[in-house]
């Protein structure tokens, strides 16, 4: 039996006894996702099945920004995307094509000093550095199909602000990508983030130095950090209500090719799309955005503090934590919620079902 299938059996059983869906019945939650929704498939732009399949959630908008690929190639990705789920009601706002002050001249010092970073996203992938480009590319034609679906003129971090504080306290900000977009917002709003309800990101991964060892250091990077450190540093020392960090909990759970197949028992034009361009890694982006939907998934979690290394080095962009009695509160830190376990079986069932349900129907 595929082990989807094991999975799906054993969430009936845990459903019954602790229903994890309870969240789905209350009053619809705002969020807006800030991603680089790198694609066609993977694990950015599938991040958004959760949010728009789920009832209690309305996606007021999503923000695109530079990270696994260059902010035009992912802003195309989303827009075709929503397309072929039949969401093209969501808008979408185009945010930074830069981090704030890495480079790819200084991503390369960086390597020469340290070592070869697994992944480097737009500026390079898992191969070299050498031939990336430091500017943005033009963009090419997209293998799923260009969109006619165009990005809203506003941009990014502005859209951001003025909804902020249309829905004062109610906007869930789910980040999943590198934080350029927000930092922009915290900058030039200092309220910004205290008007929010609260941040929930992917990303803050501890202690994975061994894990890098004995298994793809690729999945240990957090990249999301690493690519713009600074713009994490701004964001995590920020005002927020709330703070929860989905981090080496999210590198667990892959789909197999048993996995999809099983997906197409019920398809739809989403399950269609997960098979053709199908990208073997982790559900990192999908299961934080399964959080956000419904946080009763969480097993287990602890309060750190947290903040992220700007000084260059070798830990330049990784993320450090301390207990309260230990963490530097002068500096900013703030306390956040470090998801530590999650009921993977109800995740899993819980996503199958998204994305066998997305694309059936015009909204």
């Amino acid at each position: 039996m595929p082990a989807f299938k094991r999975l799906f059996c054993a969430a009936l059983l845990a459903g019954a006894l602790h229903p994890p869906g309870m969240a789905r019945a209350q009053t619809p939650q705002f969020v807006i996702e800030d991603n680089d929704y790198d694609g066609p498939g993977g694990s950015n732009v599938q991040s958004v099945i959760p949010l728009l399949a789920a009832p209690n959630v309305q996606v007021l908008g999503f923000t695109v920004s530079t990270g696994d690929g260059w902010e035009n190639a992912n802003s195309a990705h989303l827009r075709r995307f929503l397309e072929i789920a039949h969401r093209t009601d969501v808008p979408v706002y185009d945010g930074a094509v830069y981090p704030l002050m890495n480079t790819v001249a200084a991503m390369k010092m960086h390597e020469q000093q340290f070592g070869p970073l697994p992944w480097k996203g737009a500026w390079g992938g898992a191969g070299s550095i050498e031939t990336a480009s430091p500017t943005q590319p033009p963009l090419k034609p997209l293998r799923e199909g260009d969109p006619k679906l165009a990005a809203q003129s506003e941009e990014a971090a502005l859209f951001l602000i003025r909804t902020v504080h249309r829905h004062p306290h109610q906007v869930t900000i789910f980040e999943a990508g590198a934080m350029t977009n927000l930092a922009l917002a915290i900058r030039l709003d200092p309220t910004f983030a205290s008007t929010a309800k609260q941040l929930v990101f992917m990303g803050g991964l501890i202690d994975t130095n061994m894990s890098a060892i004995n298994g793809n250091a690729a999945y240990t990077d957090d990249f999301n950090l690493v690519f713009d450190p600074e713009a994490a540093h701004i964001t995590l020392t920020a005002d927020w209500p709330k703070i929860t960090a989905v981090g080496n909990i999210s590198a667990k759970l892959m789909l197999s090719r048993a996995d999809l197949a099983a997906l197409q028992d019920h398809p739809s034009p989403v399950t269609r799309y997960m098979q053709t361009y199908y990208d073997p890694m982790p559900l990192w982006d999908e299961m934080a955005a399964a959080i956000v939907v419904d946080p009763a998934l969480i097993t287990k979690s602890q309060t750190v503090y947290m903040d992220v290394e700007t000084r260059p080095g070798i830990d330049y962009g990784r993320a450090h934590v301390w207990t309260r009695a230990q963490a530097p509160v002068n500096m900013g830190v703030r306390p956040v919620d470090l998801v530590e376990q999650v009921n993977e079986p109800a995740f899993l069932t819980r996503f199958r079902k998204d994305a066998q349900s997305l694309g059936t129907t015009t909204p």
